[in-house]
């Protein structure tokens, strides 16, 4: 599970240096502030450990793989991606990967919210810099155990790292997996293409773990939520007085990914003005900042990823013929989930235990009746749809959107598990049936406010959960 504990206040400084902790691993500190990251830092050299610090997300997961041996402190309350989304990124990387939030503003609503997402703990502020540290120690040690259990678990099933990431056993995933390590060790430029949900920015990482630059940084960008005004500035840099309102100097994203491999998803997405400047820098590795003659080297790997067929996209006069060119000496197809139906129960199966782990529930028993409808069922979303089924089943929820939770078997379970997993149903069934709105539910029910707001708690639900199907036909609630 993404162990997240939320403490409210601040702490950091800019800077990456090697752990000197008794044990394995690295801590990652962001935060917005300098002073906040200067006096954490501190903290931490006084207790004999190393913190490595980030002014922006973005940098902190240029560090992060599936296997990284360490622990996440954000702050909660950035401009840009915040600590909430943030530890959705790294969910979506390694959903057992301990994150620690770090926020300033302490209030319920925040304290449940990240609870829901996979929050250990909520801590308000005023906090002691000792206690920040045996929180994050303990997480290391929880780390720690999670990889040495996951890796007996994969040496006990037969299976490496690659196949714990990426798993399946039909041929096509095998196939692809034997591709993907073809081209970590080729080392060259190569075009991602998948549908929606198919996993290209795990491949990417997967591919960057397994290559001579696992150890520098992995930059991922998103070309389709870049502003096009503000794509140049994006991946170039500037240079102070370039345009107006640009009053300091900035490096660019493709700056900060040297030595390392950049990762452009949605690659489609740019701007068709800027291909001919993007197809020089492939072509040159070199890059100019805006305002600036310099030429700056860039020893970069270049992965990009696109969910339309761009040969497609060159007919249709959106996308350079040349650009595909140079991006696509190399190309892994990844399979969607429709031709794939065989690894679906094996898929389903680890996703509900990731989830279960992730908001500290027992992992239910998946019925096989289930499984095979699973099976059957078309998967548009591919592996992020089949993820958020499994997150709902986990959760005790409906996983179809009929309304209903599902069927749970209770063979083996004591009464007072009966009784628990009973209750959880009727409040998430009233909970749906209500879109959300809690007065209706605990006057249905014949509660309190208090206690259901107590046993949802207890239960993990969150009326969001049931807001996010039925709000639109209760707007008021």
């Amino acid at each position: 599970m993404t162990t997240a504990t939320v403490i409210s206040g601040k702490s950091g400084e800019a800077g990456a240096k090697t752990l000197r902790s008794t044990a394995e691993g690295r801590f990652l500190f962001l935060d917005d502030e300098e002073d906040i990251r200067i006096s954490t830092r501190q903290a931490f050299d006084l207790d004999g450990l190393d913190l490595e610090c980030f002014d922006h997300a973005e940098n902190m997961l240029a560090e992060i793989s599936a296997g990284f041996s360490g622990v996440v402190i954000t702050d909660i309350r950035m401009p840009g991606m915040d600590g909430i989304s943030l530890l959705g990124k790294v969910q979506e990387i390694d959903p057992d990967l301990p994150v620690i939030l770090v926020t300033g503003h302490g209030d319920i609503q925040l304290a449940v919210e990240a609870m829901r997402r996979g929050a250990y703990d909520f801590i308000e502020k005023p906090f002691t810099a000792a206690h920040l540290i045996e929180v994050a120690r303990k997480a290391l040690e929880k780390r720690a155990l999670t990889l040495e259990v996951r890796r007996l678990r994969s040496g006990a099933q037969g299976i490496d790292e690659l196949e714990a990431t990426l798993p399946g056993r039909s041929e096509v995933m095998r196939e692809t997996r034997k591709q993907i390590r073809a081209a970590a060790q080729a080392g060259m430029d190569l075009l991602i293409v998948g549908e929606t949900g198919t996993g290209k920015d795990i491949t990417a990482r997967a591919i960057h773990g397994l290559s001579e630059r696992a150890e520098k940084p992995f930059v991922s960008i998103n070309c389709g939520a870049i502003p096009s005004g503000h794509f140049e500035s994006e991946l170039f840099g500037h240079e102070v007085g370039a345009f107006p309102g640009a009053l300091r100097a900035r490096y660019g994203r493709l700056e900060h990914g040297r030595g390392g491999t950049i990762f452009l998803d949605e690659v489609e997405s740019m701007p068709f003005g800027l291909q001919i400047k993007f197809l020089q820098v492939l072509q040159d590795r070199s890059i100019s900042r805006l305002g600036s003659n310099e030429t700056i080297g860039l020893d970069v790997r270049f992965i990009a990823a696109s969910k339309v067929d761009l040969e497609q996209e060159v007919a249709a006069g959106r996308f350079r013929q040349d650009l595909l060119f140079r991006l696509n000496t190399m190309t892994i197809r990844l399979p969607e989930l429709a031709l794939r139906p065989g690894d679906i129960p094996l898929l389903f199966s680890d996703l509900v235990y990731q989830a279960a782990s992730r908001h500290r529930l027992e992992t239910r028993p998946v019925p096989p009746t289930l499984l095979a409808e699973l099976s059957a069922r078309a998967w548009p979303g591919n592996v992020r749809e089949l993820k958020n089924a499994a997150e709902r089943f986990a959760l005790g929820l409906d996983l179809f959107g009929e309304g209903t939770a599902p069927a749970e078997e209770s063979s083996g379970s004591t009464l007072s598990e009966q009784m628990a997993s009973h209750e959880r149903r009727l409040i998430a069934s009233s909970l749906a049936a209500h879109g959300g709105s809690l007065k209706p539910v605990y006057e249905a029910l014949g509660i309190s406010r208090k206690s259901l707001y107590e046993k949802m708690q207890r239960h993990g639900l969150s009326r969001e959960d049931f807001l996010d199907r039925q709000s639109k036909n209760h707007p008021s609630r």
